[in-house]
């Protein structure tokens, strides 16, 4: 099985499995979706509101890091600064930071970074490649804010359907929108950011980028009111500088550098879950699923399509058993707390890695031969050499496993209280049912462990 290697240290990565994202900034004041100034096309004027009021005066960085722990996640990545263009840290580069904003005054960035590595966590750092707020950051026709004036409509960027927002179908001709604008004087502000957030925070694990949206096909990559990709950012600089800085840190892939091979360490499907272990040109990566606890990254006070955490601890197995990663994402309010609905689903997730957290870290995809039995899923601990089996929907009686079990296996187990599970099915049922050569058979208690979803250990010979 090859996987694509990786420049940045993912040895680390690929065993802690379960990290934490956090989307926090001035939209957790309108509570209505971190995209909201772009959803509704707010100026600046209208926005600054929200830099007026922030006030997370409940905000304790080390009740976050808790949480976190508690779950059974590793390590976070925390949003220094979102589109609009917000910091979380004390840039010197900008006034547009939490150390300004009237009600904050302080840096919420280091506190966090010092909690979460109090409890052993790593540390990751998103940063929004746009910014709607800086002066020379070209307004574009895609997802800008200010899009209507641009004179071409453009295409809809799919978070703008996520936020209540819509493409850029009112466009009216302005006459030079970008005047006095100069994208590459933003791009090295983008940089110049980057290099603060590399060499003033200590190790940094995780750099998350996001993100790219080049120009349609065939359309003149260096209109920058028409899309930006690698040119806009200066991404190939930016590069050789973070891994200058930070040579052992993961990069993800929206640096919009195709052929690149150092330009990114792992692949990032967001909001979707995918159906095997992703691939790029044929070959197996490094990947990390990241999604959301409802729909929203930012706190968003009305949504109310909130996952189970059935379905949510579902999620993280079957990433781990296709290889990958889950980063999972909560929003804080206004005021700095995690709310309740998000505790909720953190607490829940972690009672069962509590007990199950065996069948996640350093886990990875069961070699192919073993077959996953029907509506289960399979992690295997290479180190171990132990299987694991989780059962989604929970079997009456015998749990059927075909193939290589039989001669492979020799001891099983639940994992939630390492009680015994019987192999092998007795007479009377087998006649009846019937059992292949190749079956190795479990016999299970009726009743379905107190459990969310059991899991069997498997020990192989």
């Amino acid at each position: 099985m090859t996987i694509r290697p990786t420049t940045g240290d993912s040895s680390w990565f690929v065993k802690d499995r379960f990290g934490l994202f956090i989307h926090w900034g001035l939209y957790s004041l309108p509570a209505r979706h971190e995209w909201v100034k772009s959803a509704e096309k707010m100026d600046d004027t209208k926005y600054d509101l929200y830099f007026k009021n922030f006030e997370p005066d409940l905000y304790d960085p080390n009740v976050w890091a808790q949480a976190a722990a508690n779950a059974g996640m590793k390590y976070f990545v925390i949003t220094t600064k979102h589109h609009d263009g917000f910091c979380l840290w004390d840039s010197k580069l900008t006034d547009y930071k939490s150390t300004v904003a009237p009600n904050c005054r302080r840096d919420l960035l280091r506190p966090m970074i010092e909690a979460f590595r109090k409890r052993d966590m790593r540390v990751g750092l998103y940063h929004s490649l746009i910014d709607w707020h800086h002066p020379e950051y070209f307004i574009d026709n895609r997802n800008h804010p200010q899009r209507d004036k641009i004179a071409s409509p453009g295409e809809a960027d799919g978070m703008l359907d996520q936020g209540g927002g819509s493409a850029a179908r009112k466009a009216q001709a302005v006459a030079d929108a970008n005047a006095g604008r100069d994208q590459g004087k933003y791009a090295n502000y983008l940089h110049g950011q980057v290099r603060e957030l590399l060499t003033e925070l200590g190790l940094i694990d995780v750099l998350w980028f996001d993100f790219s949206f080049p120009a349609a096909q065939n359309a003149d990559r260096l209109n920058f009111a028409l899309g930006k990709g690698r040119e806009a950012w200066k991404s190939e600089e930016l590069l050789k500088l973070i891994r200058q800085l930070q040579p052992n840190v993961l990069l993800d892939n929206r640096l919009d550098l195709p052929g690149v091979e150092s330009s990114w360490d792992f692949a990032t499907p967001e909001q979707a879950q995918p159906r095997k272990w992703v691939e790029i040109n044929g070959t197996r990566v490094v990947w990390e699923a990241c999604q959301t606890l409802s729909g929203s990254w930012g706190y968003h006070r009305d949504e109310s399509s909130w996952r189970s955490t059935e379905e949510l601890i579902g999620t993280l197995v079957d990433c781990v058993s296709k290889g990958g990663n889950l980063l999972l994402n909560v929003g804080p309010t206004g005021r700095g707390e995690f709310d309740a609905r998000a505790l909720n689903c953190l607490n829940g997730i972690g009672e069962w890695m509590k007990r199950h957290g065996r069948s996640i870290y350093g886990c990875t995809e069961a070699p192919a031969e073993f077959t996953c039995p029907r509506d289960c899923r399979l992690t295997y601990n290479p180190e171990t050499k132990r299987l694991y089996v989780h059962l989604l929907a929970y079997p009456y009686k015998h749990l059927h496993l075909d193939g290589a079990f039989a001669e492979r296996v020799e001891y099983a187990q639940f994992l939630n209280d390492a009680s015994q599970i019987k192999l092998g099915m007795d007479n009377w049922h087998a006649n009846q049912i019937g059992s292949g050569e190749r079956t190795l058979t479990l016999n299970l208690p009726q009743r379905k462990p107190d459990v969310t979803i059991p899991v069997v250990e498997l020990y192989l010979k």
